[in-house]
């Protein structure tokens, strides 16, 4: 049976720096660590040196978005 696209697209960034946009107009950012049963699994930071892993149903995840690469050069 195919995935969702947004598990697929999920998957497809497991490890990497992501933004998650959630349906109630909040965002969070992380790396994404999992993909298990219908949620992710994002490590995020709180302060300090203390990171902790949230999860998030994909019921309340609108999208799922790469970090950019870093530009070289000045940035104004």
């Amino acid at each position: 049976m195919p995935q969702p696209p947004l598990q697929q697209k999920a998957r497809s960034l497991l490890g990497q720096p992501v933004g998650i946009s959630l349906k109630n107009g909040q965002g969070v950012a992380g790396v994404l660590c999992q993909v298990q049963a219908n949620e992710l699994f994002v490590l995020q930071y709180l302060y300090q040196a203390q990171f902790a892993t949230f999860h998030y149903p994909f019921s309340d995840i609108q999208d799922i978005h790469p970090f950019p690469r870093c530009r070289p050069g000045p940035l104004y």
